[in-house]
């Protein structure tokens, strides 16, 4: 009599720590499933999406991916590209066909275009670092203010330098 009831209590001991195991690892998935999901969220409701410093603006028109019209001249994706949404979820190109975007995009090493992040009407408000006049780059002389030029000088006089 007395070995069913030891028998009956190893069983379940077995099963509890089977259970018990099978419990904790589903609570441990569930609550790194959690954490991740809020980060996410956190990131999404800031509202601002950091961009590199060297991020360039432009506006992207993709033809037939990889091949891309960026401010009307023909460039390439870069194997494995990146393009972000307003939401900044990932989307793909083939999606994005024929659509003209507001985007601000960084260049791999190669000179192909590595990230895109699609613009918000409010960030395509502000200013991009080193974009003046809708250009992506910036001359030395306008840097300082000083008009350097003006504009009476003929194109093929050359500029006469004092004897060393």
């Amino acid at each position: 009599m007395d070995f069913f009831p030891s028998l009956w209590m190893n069983t379940m001991n077995r099963c509890k720590k089977t259970i018990a195991t099978s419990f904790f690892i589903a609570n441990f998935f569930l609550l790194t499933l959690g954490i991740a999901n809020f980060h996410q969220n956190a990131a999404a409701q800031t509202g601002e999406r950091g961009f590199p410093a060297k991020a360039l603006r432009g506006t992207l028109v993709v033809q037939a991916p990889p091949e891309v019209l960026l401010d009307g001249r023909a460039d390439r994706l870069s194997p494995g590209a990146r393009i972000r949404d307003t939401r900044n979820l990932l989307t793909l190109s083939a999606s994005l066909v024929g659509h003209e975007l507001n985007v601000n995009y960084v260049r791999d090493g190669a000179g192909l275009i590595h990230e895109v992040w699609i613009l918000t009407p409010e960030e395509a408000a502000q200013k991009r670092p080193g974009r003046q006049e809708g250009r992506n780059f910036v001359f030395a002389s306008d840097t300082d203010g000083v008009k350097r030029d003006d504009g009476k000088t003929p194109f093929n006089q050359l500029p006469v330098y004092p004897n060393r």
